[in-house]
């Protein structure tokens, strides 16, 4: 559980927020793997905000009751040598996160716990399909300035629009493709379009694959099927529900 501070808010597209922060209980923090997630514990309607507290075991975490406002986040960046935890947020009305977020200026503070790894991948799956929306774009960007050189990449992201594409680590052996859901034949598609894409790619045969979604549940649906019916499974691929839809427009970059 540690309390870092914000340094900076920067504006990385119209819909997308960076709050940088750091302060003297970033130090030690470790990045494991390009999904870890942290607990962004916000404060109470009074101010007030109460944080988890480390049990006797020294291990496990004893959460207030009732639970604090939190949402989980993946991190964009951490950076040991700057001492820099970047966490990018989807802005967008009456978001817990997103509000906090818009408002965050330097010298707040906020508590958070984690990071939360995943399982690595095997470095023998050397070819790494990655299939995102708009709230797990920062997880897709930073498996890329991540990859191993010997790891080829097929990325496919689909975000609200064209100002909403992120500039990403491309380099030969790693290929991205964008969909707007402001085109029309990417409307007409509706949750199926990553899942039409990836059935629609030639994977080679020389590669071994493994298989990266997340975003939202029902955009997913589709991407579970494919897997499920090609055999992937805990190993070889990992799809992760970020949000799910209640036939509104909010969105989050929220873990789970």
């Amino acid at each position: 559980m540690r309390e870092l501070v914000v340094l900076r808010r920067e504006s990385v597209t119209p819909r997308m927020v960076r709050v940088v922060l750091g302060g003297p209980q970033a130090a030690g923090m470790v990045g494991l793997t390009p999904d870890e997630h942290v607990k962004l514990v916000f404060p109470d309607a009074d101010g007030a905000t109460r944080p988890p507290v480390l049990a006797e075991d020294g291990e496990t975490l004893v959460w207030p009751r009732p639970f604090p406002p939190f949402r989980e986040y993946t991190i964009r960046r951490l950076d040991a040598v700057s001492g820099e935890v970047w966490i990018d947020f989807v802005v967008h009305p009456g978001g817990l996160a997103s509000d906090w977020a818009q408002r965050a200026e330097p010298g707040d503070t906020l508590w958070l716990t984690g990071p939360r790894p995943t399982d690595p991948v095997p470095p023998e799956l050397d070819l790494h399909v990655l299939l995102a929306d708009h709230t797990a774009l920062p997880a897709v960007a930073r498996w890329l300035e991540e990859l191993p050189e010997h790891v080829h990449a097929e990325v496919a992201v689909l975000v609200p629009d064209a100002g909403e594409e992120q500039e990403l680590a491309v380099r030969p052996g790693v290929r991205v493709t964008w969909f707007h859901l402001d085109d029309p034949e990417v409307a007409d598609a509706g949750d199926d379009v990553l899942g039409a894409h990836l059935a629609a790619l030639e994977l080679p045969a020389e590669r071994k694959v493994f298989l990266w979604a997340a975003g939202e549940a029902g955009v997913l649906k589709p991407i579970r099927r494919w897997a499920r019916a090609h055999g992937f499974a805990r190993g070889t691929c990992d799809i992760a529900g970020y949000w799910r839809k209640e036939r509104t427009t909010a969105v989050r970059t929220s873990r789970r």
